[in-house]
């Protein structure tokens, strides 16, 4: 099922309007999460709102926002008061200007959106605008109001709909210069440029996100695997820690011996293989073993995992 739109309005070009939907591009919500519990009862923890000088615990009427300018001294701001400040959504996202896609910082990026027609009426008028910003290989910058709050997106066409990433404004990107101007100048030779250079092409593929494995994810499913079976949990190995690099050259030249060797020239098609067929990455639902108890479709899943050893690549969802 496809998630709730967090908007709803019009994309507007000029005097081109059509209705349109916009919907998260990621989500967190397949990554394993906790619950705090009390050790000594197995019970969860409930946080409290209290006073931090009469240690009373407030209602929800009795709180209000407040902005730190002292130690002790806060600037109270009702919700009366913001609400009177908040911008009016528009409802529309209008396209204000063309920009080539390689002059945007990808620090200014934020997350992306999926933005899609908006029922069976507007796909003509949607269709015109995401060919345009195609056509022009260009990208195209509209304000949009969430949560009373106005961002700058970036559209750009992606398959058969548009793709749109809020930016940031220019006073949350920090100056590299606070950063960089430590760096000492040094001198890099033509044999160490050279040595890099194997070794990376030696590394170098395509982009392929579907390789990818969350290592951290994969070892939280077989903790709790192994804890749902009652079995006996071991602390890993610890790895040794490479010492610091005294000769740079003799660092280069081991790192291209163990490495691999570079890949053949596309031209080589006697080199070739075959590419095999993407397997499918497991989610969650399928690595966690079910609890006894929630269900005749979990304790069916059950029997049949207890006949199989579980795998361990993939993400998952929340942990219950």
């Amino acid at each position: 099922m496809a998630p709730r739109a967090n908007w709803k309005g019009f994309l507007r070009l000029s005097l081109v309007t059509c209705p349109v939907a916009l919907y998260p591009a990621t989500s967190d919500s397949e990554k394993i999460s906790f619950n705090q519990i009390n050790k000594n009862t197995g019970h969860r923890v409930k946080y409290m709102k209290v006073d931090a000088e009469t240690g009373d615990e407030i209602g929800s009427d009795d709180i209000i926002k407040g902005y730190k300018v002292d130690t002790d001294t806060y600037v109270q701001v009702t919700k009366e008061e913001l609400d009177n400040i908040a911008l009016e959504s528009t409802r529309t996202i209008d396209i204000d200007e063309f920009v080539p896609k390689s002059d945007i910082d990808t620090r200014y990026l934020i997350r992306p959106y999926y933005l899609v027609p908006d029922g069976k009426i507007g796909h003509d008028a949607f269709g015109v605008i995401r060919e345009t910003i195609r056509k022009m290989d260009m990208v195209a910058l509209g304000r949009v109001v969430l949560t009373n709050r106005e961002h700058i997106v970036a559209l750009e066409p992606l398959g058969k709909g548009l793709m749109g990433n809020l930016l940031r404004y220019p006073y949350e990107v920090r100056d590299e210069k606070e950063y960089f101007d430590d760096i000492q100048d040094v001198k890099i030779t033509k044999d160490m440029l050279d040595l890099a250079q194997h070794i990376v092409e030696g590394k170098s593929g395509e982009f392929e996100p579907e390789k990818f494995e969350d290592h951290y994810e994969t070892a939280l499913i077989e903790l709790i695997n192994k804890k749902k079976n009652g079995q006996r949990i071991e602390a890993p190995a610890k790895s040794r820690t490479a010492g610091n690099v005294v000769d740079l050259m003799d660092a280069l030249r081991k790192s291209l011996a163990g490495g691999k060797s570079p890949a053949p020239a596309k031209s080589d098609t006697s080199a070739a293989k075959p590419k095999r067929a993407k397997k499918r990455v497991e989610g969650q639902r399928e690595m966690l073993l079910p609890i006894a108890g929630k269900g005749g479709e979990r304790k069916k899943t059950a029997e049949k995992q207890a006949e199989k050893p579980q795998r361990s690549t993939a993400r998952g969802r929340k942990a219950s």
